[in-house]
This record gives structure tokens, sequence and C-alpha cells, in this order.
């Protein structure tokens, strides 16, 4: 009888090298939100030179999701998609600063509300004596 084992017993360390793979990285939310989205570098992204390197002759430039299309039939039917539009969503979202990560962990400044001391009245009951909470 031969060896039992488990089949596909290496994708865990198979999906952790395609998730950390750097070769096809694109760019990051903050990083069209702080450069691509600008009106001025978003027209120079829009109306690029003619590059042989580039997929359509970098004509068909989706600014959003920073990816070039071969037609302009493709980017069309691109801006029409799920994928698109999810990404546009992600964009309207203010990006994650430095500050606030570091307010999440606990090492920015605290913005506290002043402790407001809350003095003891005396309490009246009728037909008693006066109780005073301390």
């Amino acid at each position: 009888m031969g060896r039992l084992r488990r089949s596909r017993a290496h994708h865990a360390r198979r999906d952790v090298h395609r998730a950390a793979r750097t070769r096809v990285r694109g760019r990051d939310l903050d990083q069209i939100q702080m450069l691509d989205l600008d009106p001025k570098r978003r027209a120079e992204l829009e109306a690029q030179p003619l590059d042989f390197e580039k997929p359509g002759l970098a004509q068909h430039y989706c600014v959003e999701c920073a990816k070039y299309y071969e037609t302009d039939a493709a980017l069309t039917s691109h801006w029409r998609s799920k994928v698109h539009k999810r990404r546009c969503k992600q964009l309207k979202e203010p990006a994650y600063t430095i500050e606030e990560s570091e307010r999440a962990a606990g090492l920015g400044r605290a913005e506290r509300r002043p402790a407001v001391a809350v003095a003891a009245a005396p309490m009246v009951v009728e037909d008693a004596a006066p109780v005073v909470v301390a």
C-alpha cells in the first residue's frame, strides 16, 4: 500500500509568493490620489506621446486604475465595468495618512476632552435629615 499524502501540499507557499511578487505591481491608491488625479497631471497622462513599449502605444490609459488598454473600445468597456467603478469608489475615500496610523498605534497626540469634575451636592429628602454624598 502506498503512502497517503495531502495533495497540493505547498499551496500556501505558492500563494504567499504570488502576493509578494512585484513584477506587475500597480500603483497604490494613495499614489493615484496624490499624484495622478491632479488635473494638470491627469491631462498629461490622458494625452501621452506615442510609446511603442506600452500597450496600445500609450494612447488608451485609465487614470483611476493606472492601466493601459490596447484599444479605445477596451477602455470604454473598462469604464463600464465593476472593477473600474469599485476603484473609483475607493478613490473617493480619504487616503490613510501617517498621522492617522500613528494615532491608531497610540503614538500621536490624542485629542482628549477636558475632565469635568462633578461636585458632590447635598441631597434633600423630605421628612428626613439631609444626606451628603461624598
